[in-house]
Parts: C-alpha cells; structure tokens; sequence
C-alpha cells in the first residue's frame, strides 16, 4: 500500500531509529543487547521493509529480539506461536459459533427475523494474530512476531508468507481488508525443518550465534538485579560448558537467568559443587540431560572448584 498514511508511518520509524547506532542503543535501552549485525539486519527489516527471518539454537534471543524491537517502535507485538497442524483459523481469524448460536436463540425468543449478514457481522469475528497485525491503525506499524516458523507444515509457511506479501486478507462475509501499515515482520527458527526457498530469499536472514560467556553475564545482570557481576560470569560460564555435552535439551540464556535469579533469592555469592547440586532444577528439564551432567559431576561443571 502506498500514500499519506503508509508514509506517514515510514516517517515515525525513521523519526526512533534514523540509523543502525540509534538502533542499537535502543534495543540496549530496551534491556536487549544486540550485536552490530544482527542490530544492521534488524534496521534493513525496517527501512526496506522486509521480513527478517532469524535463525538460531533456542535460546538465543530470537523471541526477544521481535519484543525489543516493539518496544523501541513503541507499537503492540502480535505473536503466532507456529506448531504442528496449526491452521489458517488459528492465525487469521475465526467465527465465533457460541456467539453465533446464541444470537439465533435471542432472534427466536424475540420473534426477529435472522438473515446471513446478521450472523457473520464483525462482532462475530474472532480476530487472531496474522489478522491483528494487518487491521493495526497505527500510527507505526506492528511487529508481527510468526515464531518457530519452522515447526509448521510447508502448507502453512506458504499460506503466511502469501498473505503477507499482499498486506490483505478477505474475509468471504466482509470483502477484502487491506493494511493501513503493513506489519514489521519477524520469523524465528529452530531449524527443525529446512524452510522453502520461496520464503527464505525473499526475508533477510540473519544467524544469532550462542553468546560468549561475558555477554551472557551481563544479560543476566541486567535481569537479575540482585546477580553480582563474578555470580553473573560463573553461572554464564558453567552454562557454556553444559552446552559444549550432547544434552537433549540444552540450556539457554533464560535458563541462565532462572538460574541466576534462584541463586540471589538463595543468597548465593559464588558457585561451588554443593549449590550445583542443590540447583540443578533451575537449568536441567529433561532427566536424561540431569544423568548424563551428574556423571560428569558439580565440580566439573564450576571448573573443580568444590566449596
């Protein structure tokens, strides 16, 4: 869509993040340390406008990254959690039945007369996320958040990406609705899947990399207040550690942040082989993970140290 109102839109973008600095203190601002590339790749999406598709491990911030960013644009985040067997319904709209069937009872027990139009009218509308995103007034775009893209069907990808492609959907009852502001668009992958070409050469793409031990230790001390810095660095380096083990579930940076949280609520000022033990529930979800790790034992885990 062109004109004054899309226009308008671009402006108030330009106006937050003029360029890929501006940008990145904002993201800092906004509690989300990015680096220099992914902070360019997120400013192109902006400014071209294009969808960014973010490719990663889970836990490398992938998610965070499409809340920051609506943070900084000060706009609302529609998130579709994407999963097997999810269908259009789910992520564009629906007709609310209930509601539906007890407008016929009313119509019934006041003796009106019902036609179609009644029954499919807007307030009989369950919007969902796509179908938000595209009806948003303003007046910046949304961000709409399509996350792990990759675990639904090759269907559903193509279905998404089209609609978006247009900024339009019709809703057969109520014609065409078109953006005002097309959404910003973030796709995230676990790469549980290779996604379709089509898809992937029309995003930008950007890779979010595991970040070193000091980076993740200042996210933490940044979510946990109560972390002193040396905690920070401990718990960042014992979790880079566990990643480096073939672990069914390897723990990320929210993992590294539960962690650290339980630790300040303990009063815990430094890791030794008894606190891993008694804590293994805040970065370990899956039993053969915990088996595996205790083999190895706590003191491996801290570097030897043993209280």
């Amino acid at each position: 869509m062109t004109g004054p109102a899309r226009d308008g839109a671009e402006d108030e973008v330009r106006a937050l993040v003029p360029d890929v600095p501006s940008l990145m203190a904002a993201l800092d601002k906004a509690d989300y340390l990015a680096d220099p590339g992914l902070a360019t790749a997120l400013f192109l999406a902006l400014r071209l406008p294009q969808p960014i598709l973010l490719e990663g491990e889970a836990g490398v911030g992938k998610t965070e990254s499409a809340k920051a960013l609506a943070r900084v644009l000060k706009t609302p985040l529609y998130r579709l959690q994407c999963y097997e067997g999810i269908d259009a319904g789910e992520a564009l709209y629906e007709w609310n039945h209930q509601r539906q069937l007890l407008g016929i009872r009313l119509a019934e027990v006041r003796d009106l007369d019902l036609d179609e139009s009644d029954l499919f009218a807007e307030q009989y509308l369950l919007r969902r996320p796509l179908l938000k995103a595209i009806e948003h007034p303003g007046p910046r775009p949304a961000v709409l958040l399509l996350d792990e893209i990759d675990r639904a069907d090759a269907e559903f990808e193509a279905f998404t990406f089209e609609l978006l492609a247009e900024a339009a959907v019709t809703v057969p009852e109520l014609g065409t609705i078109t953006a005002a502001h097309p959404p910003i668009v973030v796709l995230t992958s676990n790469r549980t899947r290779d996604l379709h070409d089509a898809l992937t050469r029309r995003c930008i793409y950007h890779w979010i990399d595991y970040p070193a031990p000091e980076r993740i230790a200042e996210i933490v001390r940044r979510r946990v207040p109560g972390s002193t810095a040396p905690l920070a660095l401990e718990a960042a380096s014992a979790i880079t550690r566990l990643r480096a083990l073939d672990l069914a579930k390897p723990p990320g940076i929210a993992e590294a942040i539960d962690w650290a949280t339980a630790l300040a609520v303990l009063g815990i000022e430094h890791l030794d082989a008894d606190v891993v033990d008694r804590t293994w529930g805040s970065i370990v979800k899956n039993r053969d993970d915990l088996e595996l790790i205790q083999a190895r034992g706590a003191a491996w885990l801290i570097g030897g140290r043993s209280g």
